[in-house]
């Protein structure tokens, strides 16, 4: 099982938007508003890291409204 954090910054206006794209992503298990650096944070979960990456990279980076992510991968040691 592959965990991410993908830390979301988006363009003035567009939180709400952005927050219910996140919403229809299969791999996205939660998402959270936040105040500070951030505007949102989506939890993602796959079998794999592929699946995972792939979902971040292709599903949500290219979501309009986002201005930039920071994505933060889990590892099981």
């Amino acid at each position: 099982m592959a965990i991410g954090f993908v830390l979301i910054t988006t363009k003035p206006g567009c939180e709400g938007k952005v927050r219910k794209a996140l919403d229809n992503i299969e791999y996205v298990t939660d998402r959270w508003m936040l105040f500070g650096e951030y505007d949102l944070i989506a939890r993602v979960q796959a079998d794999d890291e592929f699946v995972l990456t792939r979902c971040i990279v292709e599903e949500i980076r290219v979501l309009d409204g986002i201005d930039d992510t920071k994505t933060l991968i889990g590892a099981e040691l």
